[in-house]
């Protein structure tokens, strides 16, 4: 255990960066962070290192990706397609099934040492959809969850004719520390989630807030009130 607590959360606005590119860097800091977590449990506690935190915020071009969970048979492209829709393909080491991720979306990857602030995967990923809920109904858009799905639907009450995922979730921890993160639809391109079985639920369609509302919205300025939400669910300082 980490006594020395640390709230403070530096993030890392980084526009659009290939996939592999972000998941090697976002690897590499979660591999320092429990390196540093394991190198404290060998020497006293009042020598312990602080452990740091960070959310990246950015975002993909197109790419399919495919957590553990997943089925390759929930993408509905082979190699010839994905080179016609200019998209690439990745099975990664997160929980989940197959998601989406390309520009217009804001894809966010928490890098936390949750013993910093609470030890708890399923109030995390509840926060995380929290942060997006709140951000949503700052726009008039009433959203919520599913009972028994991860995410962010809109029409998410039992019985509602046409819900509508609009936040991912997928998640990797390791010693408590976390990577990979949430995918938000904000000017998404929705005719990609069409190459798939989003998350492997072929009865439910995806959406986005441009869908919702009419028009494009400014990504800057949703991500800033996202921020702010993360920030005030996880009492956390962030540090731009």
């Amino acid at each position: 255990m980490n006594f020395k607590l640390n709230k403070s959360t530096k993030v890392l606005s980084l526009g659009m960066m290939d996939y592999k590119e972000a998941w090697d860097y976002q690897e590499e800091l979660f591999l320092q962070t429990i390196e540093i977590k394991t190198a404290n449990r060998k020497i006293e506690e009042n020598d312990h290192q602080i452990t740091p935190n960070y959310l990246i915020l950015l975002e993909h071009p197109h790419v399919y990706t495919l957590g553990k969970s997943g089925s390759e048979e929930h993408l509905l492209l082979d190699e010839r397609g994905l080179k016609e829709k200019k998209a690439t393909y990745y099975k990664i080491n997160r929980g989940g099934d197959i998601t989406y991720h390309g520009p217009g979306q804001i894809v966010g990857y928490p890098i936390l040492d949750l013993d910093n602030f609470f030890t708890d995967i399923h109030k995390y990923l509840r926060l995380l959809e929290e942060a997006v809920i709140l951000t949503l109904n700052e726009y008039g858009i009433e959203s919520g969850r599913i009972k028994g799905l991860t995410g962010v639907w809109i029409d998410y009450e039992e019985g509602a004719e046409n819900p509508r995922k609009i936040c991912a979730l997928g998640v990797k921890s390791s010693r408590w520390v976390t990577m990979h993160g949430f995918a938000f639809n904000v000017n998404t391109d929705l005719n990609y989630f069409k190459n798939i079985i989003p998350c492997g639920i072929d009865d439910k369609a995806v959406t986005s807030m441009e869908a919702e509302l009419g028009e494009k919205q400014d990504m800057f300025e949703v991500s800033d009130k996202l921020k702010k939400h993360i920030a005030n669910l996880f009492e956390m300082k962030l540090l731009e």
